[in-house]
This record gives structure tokens, C-alpha cells and sequence, in this order.
């Protein structure tokens, strides 16, 4: 019995070294749209294993799907990551999101009418982005949810959500894998940037570890109210990098969670310029919406949001759905504040973080 259980425990310490060795973080993969597997990510560690799939078509799309590809081709024709129940928070479920679309063929769930408020899709020589404000009740996110970051990686390199994809047609060639995005959600605003695998920095543009300080430093553009636009635009600066006031050029660098709430930065994102900007109106983009769901009674998830909030040290740096900027100091407001969250993110990648939209400047506006 002795030697049985001492070469079963060697068993399972080569197999979990073997399985060690084959493991390929999602975001060093390559996928053809056309030829998905069935989940991207086959493997089973601390998180369990995917729980939707990624061979999305006519057979998967509905309200219920669990399609975890999403789609980013243009100002009427993308998808957002969002919860597969109704009043989730972002930092539950951040693993098991789904792909909500703003039109049907993608085999996903369909953003109801009334959902996207205000956005902006800009394309960049780097990158295309989406940024706006949402109901984000309709996608199932708590309606109070102060937010998180979704990207290819996350802390065990299985991505958030887990196994999630991301393509475009907007570079030409077909459907391509953006190997490297963001997407922060929470606070009735969003960003969602991909990046182009055949420019030399998609890794720095779509950053992912400043998951605490949300949308306006990792994705800054105008979050308006009721505007619909279609825009070329300049490349952002990198996430972290910028340009003091005595033209030295600087990294931010984020503090540890232990550390506390982040409550100032020591710089303005630079708002990068647009032009070309086709307008819309939200009935020509979303004519196909289908009707919005009835609002969920109550919300169970208040004093379980207050509780991490204390317990986990939640920024105060995140996304305003409010866009209320704060000075030229750059200080933050208390978590939870309607005016001055940050939309940051629970991600696997750092942390826990409160809101998605960050520090805004009235300075710039």
C-alpha cells in the first residue's frame, strides 16, 4: 500500500508538471474565426474550466446565449462583455462574462433598445476603440455596479472571461483576432479597445495592469451624452506613459491594493484628436435592438459591494458614469460617489478596484 501511494502521488506530480509545461496562456494563441474550437480554453485550474463556448452562429443566438466571442467592426456592429444573469457584479463574474452584441448574426445575446446612450467609435493606426455610456443594467450588470476590466489574461493567463475572443473585419482581410484588447464595464460608461497585431506596440496600447484606474487613463475620449460618432483619430499615448508639465516624460506605476484606496495621480491623460467624424442618430445604429427587459426588483448586492469594498481596499479611481472631471490634481472622490468613481476593475490581473471610468479633468473639457 506504502509503494502504491507513493507512486500514485509521483503520478500525479509528473502529470501536473507535464500539464504545467503545455499550458499556452490565451493571449500567446492563435485563432481563425472560421475555424474556432468549441472553448478556447481546455484547461481546468483554480477557476474551474469555461463555462460558454466559442463556435457561436444562428443555433447559439439568444438572450440566453453563453457565446464568449465577441465582435468589434464598427459604430453599429460590436459587442461588450457582460454578465450572464441578471444584477450580477463584474468582479463575480468577470470569468464567466458573455458577449453582448449591438446586432443580431453573431450568434451572441443582442444589447436591448435603450442600452448604448452615447458612443464613439474611433479607428487609430494603432488600434479601434468604442467608448460611451450604457445602461448596463440591460446587459446584466447591477445597475450600482462600480465595474471591472475584462482582457486576455488575467492572473492565471486564461483571460477574464475565460477563454473570451475578440475579432474584427476593421483592418481588412477578413475577420482577425485581436490578440490584444481591453474592456472596462461599470458605472454606466464603457471602453473597449483592440489592437492591432501587425503594429508593433498592441501590448503597450492595450495594457492591462492598470486595472484600478480605469477607462479615462487607459482609454481617454469624450464619453458624451446622446452623441453618436464614427471617427479617424490619433493614437492614445501608452496607458501609464505621459508628459509632466516640464516636459519630462514619465511611467505611472500602480500601487498595490494593500496600500489603500487611490485617491490622486499625478497626471491628466492626454485626450487624443479625432477627425472625420460621421454623426448618427441611436435609432439608425440600433434599429434591430430588440425590446429592453424589465428592471430587476430590488438590489441584493448593496451592503455584499459595501463589505469587499472595505474588505479589499477598492479604489476610488474608476469610471464616472456622471462626467463630472475633477480638477487639475487629479484627486478622486470617496468609492461610490456619483460623480468621480473610477471605473476600475476586480480582474484576475491586480486586484480588486471600484468603477471603470477614472479620474476625469475639467481642465480638458
Amino acid at each position: 500500500m506504502f509503494v502504491k501511494t507513493v507512486l500514485t502521488a509521483a503520478l500525479l506530480q509528473t502529470t501536473s508538471l507535464v500539464l504545467a509545461q503545455d499550458f499556452v496562456p490565451l493571449a500567446s494563441q492563435s485563432f481563425t474565426y472560421t475555424n474556432l474550437p468549441y472553448q478556447a480554453d481546455a484547461n481546468d485550474g483554480e477557476r474551474g474550466r469555461q463555462s460558454g463556448y466559442n463556435i457561436c452562429n444562428s443555433t447559439t443566438e439568444n438572450q440566453h446565449s453563453l457565446c464568449q466571442t465577441a465582435i468589434i467592426n464598427s459604430v453599429d456592429d460590436f459587442c461588450l462583455w457582460g454578465a450572464p444573469e441578471p444584477n450580477s457584479l463584474i468582479g463575480d463574474t468577470e470569468g464567466e462574462a458573455v458577449a453582448w452584441c449591438t446586432k443580431p448574426g453573431h450568434g451572441t445575446r443582442v444589447m436591448p433598445a435603450g442600452t448604448i446612450t452615447g458612443l464613439t467609435f474611433v479607428k487609430t493606426p494603432d488600434y479601434i476603440q468604442v467608448t460611451g455610456l450604457i445602461n448596463q443594467a440591460n446587459i446584466n450588470i447591477a445597475a450600482d455596479d462600480s465595474g471591472g476590466e475584462m482582457d486576455p489574461h488575467g492572473a492565471d493567463q486564461r483571460g477574464n472571461p475565460l477563454g473570451g475572443l475578440l475579432f474584427t473585419n476593421a483592418w481588412g482581410g477578413g475577420m482577425v483576432q485581436a490578440v490584444e484588447w481591453h474592456n472596462f464595464m461599470g458605472e454606466g460608461a464603457f471602453c473597449l479597445k483592440a489592437c492591432d497585431p501587425s503594429r508593433p506596440n498592441a501590448a503597450h496600447y492595450c495594457e492591462h495592469i492598470f486595472d484600478r484606474i480605469g477607462c479615462w487613463y487607459n482609454a481617454p475620449a469624450s464619453y458624451a451624452e446622446g452623441v453618436f460618432e464614427s471617427c479617424q483619430g490619433e493614437s492614445q499615448d501608452f496607458p501609464g506613459i505621459y508628459t509632466g508639465t516640464d516636459g519630462v516624460v514619465s511611467t505611472y506605476t500602480q500601487p498595490p491594493e494593500h496600500l489603500g484606496p487611490i485617491t490622486t495621480m499625478p497626471y491628466l491623460p492626454k485626450l487624443p484628436a479625432t477627425s472625420q467624424c460621421s454623426q448618427y442618430s441611436s435609432s439608425e445604429l440600433f434599429a434591430g435592438a430588440p425590446a429592453a427587459p424589465t428592471p430587476v426588483a430590488g438590489n441584493s448586492h448593496g451592503s455584499t459591494r459595501a463589505a469587499a469594498a472595505n474588505s479589499s481596499q477598492r479604489t476610488a479611481t474608476g469610471n464616472a458614469a456622471a462626467l463630472n472631471r475633477p480638477s487639475s490634481s487629479s484627486s478622486a472622490s470617496p468609492t461610490g460617489s456619483p460623480n468621480a468613481g473610477m471605473m476600475g476593475a476586480s480582474v484576475g490581473n491586480a486586484g480588486f478596484v471600484v468603477g471603470a471610468f477614472g479620474v476625469l479633468a475639467a481642465a480638458l473639457f
